[in-house]
């Protein structure tokens, strides 16, 4: 029984396939990707003025082009920082990549109107005419 003929194999020595390795992979993947997750928030924190809305507002856009206002005035399209003069040539170059032309404002609720109107007026002045604004939607008490 111990003896070996030339030409014969043991098909019982790998009859056990070992799945540790790939349980201890797979949850070093899972804690990673757990960690990970919450880090991969887009967007810049703004605190969005509040409003109670009837019904939800459909999105059409896919990847809406999302214009950001902090409170110190500092405007930001997606995750980058614009200066105000330099506004209107990088949404340029971005609008002419896109089939839509909308771009959606979120602003702080601590921005003053002054400061709102000024970028409105700049995005006006570039001839962009579909603007969008960004609330943080409440549901109403009863």
């Amino acid at each position: 029984m111990g003896v070996h003929l030339q030409g014969e194999t043991d098909e019982t020595a790998m009859s056990d396939i070992n799945v540790t390795p790939l349980v201890d992979v797979m949850l070093v993947l899972l804690i990673i990707f757990m960690i990970t997750a919450p880090m991969l928030h887009q967007g810049v924190e703004v605190a969005l003025p509040q409003m109670v809305a009837a019904e939800s507002i459909p999105m059409r856009v896919e990847d809406p082009l999302v214009l950001s206002v902090k409170t110190n005035g500092l405007i930001y399209i997606r995750d980058e920082p614009v200066h105000p003069t330099k506004l209107m040539d990088r949404l340029g170059a971005i609008l002419d990549q896109r089939d839509d032309k909308q771009v959606f404002i979120k602003g702080d609720r601590n921005i003053t109107y002054g400061q709102f109107i000024e970028i409105v007026g700049l995005l006006n002045e570039g001839g962009i005419q579909h603007l969008g604004l960004v609330a943080e939607q409440i549901t109403p008490e009863r």
